[in-house]
């Protein structure tokens, strides 16, 4: 196949996968009121909502790169946000990008001589292999660490040293049911999956819905959401 036909047949795919996420029923977005999650995707730390309002993104399992696998959210208006392109299985680092291709935040498995327990580093926007100067510049904003109990599915703690964790997720992300909750069992996101209010249609587990609460960032989330799928899937 020429060069010209390989991003033609990669085009049309896209196109495909966009109109699909948009003709998803939005029943369920109507429910709700929204608020850009794209304008919250700077200062992961501190994003605290103003206009009271909730984020509800609908997720699938599945890149925009016909070679790749990855993820591709959309919000309520069939909009483009997020999006993950892994080429490998199983990835020591995940990208989170916005719609546009712009590197968001990266997740990074934690590699620590004696510790067993699967944990990931956080941090702010691109810091790949290939920038050493901005590796060595950079410190994690989160670490995510799986619990080996059954009493909840991972912790996540502000920075690397952290010993008391900022959150806890509970629940079953392989069910698609699990909660991000603070220090008073607050709610901040849930991951839900997504059915049709007409007749029950389910979407499996490949699609499903992101809900997140005023004053929690939902790139952060999306985040989370990657980090859970590499622990549990």
């Amino acid at each position: 196949m020429s060069l010209q036909g390989s991003r033609a047949k990669t085009t049309t795919t896209i196109l495909k996968m966009i109109f699909f996420l948009k003709s998803l029923p939005r029943s369920v977005h109507d429910q709700e009121h929204y608020h850009d999650p794209v304008a919250e995707t700077e200062g992961v730390e501190n994003k605290i909502g103003t206009d009271g309002k909730c984020t509800l993104l609908t997720v699938w399992r599945k890149s925009l790169l016909i070679s790749c696998n990855g993820f591709t959210v959309i919000n309520s208006c069939g909009d483009l946000v997020y999006r993950v392109d892994n080429y490998i299985d199983r990835p020591e680092e995940l990208i989170l990008m916005d719609g546009s291709g712009k590197s968001i935040l990266t997740m990074r498995r934690r590699k620590k001589l004696g510790v067993r327990i699967d944990s990931w580093l956080v941090y702010e926007g691109e810091v790949g292999n290939h920038c050493a100067r901005t590796k060595l510049s950079k410190n994690p904003i989160w670490c995510v660490r799986k619990n080996p109990n059954h009493n909840a599915l991972a912790y996540v703690f502000r920075g690397s040293s952290d010993k008391r964790p900022s959150f806890v997720i509970e629940g079953s992300y392989t069910h698609r049911s699990c909660k991000v909750l603070d220090g008073s069992r607050k709610v901040l996101a849930e991951i839900k999956r997504k059915e049709a209010i007409v007749g029950g249609v389910s979407y499996g587990v490949e699609v499903f819905v992101l809900n997140v609460e005023p004053g929690f960032d939902p790139g952060f989330a999306m985040g989370l959401v990657l980090i859970l799928d590499q622990i549990f899937s």
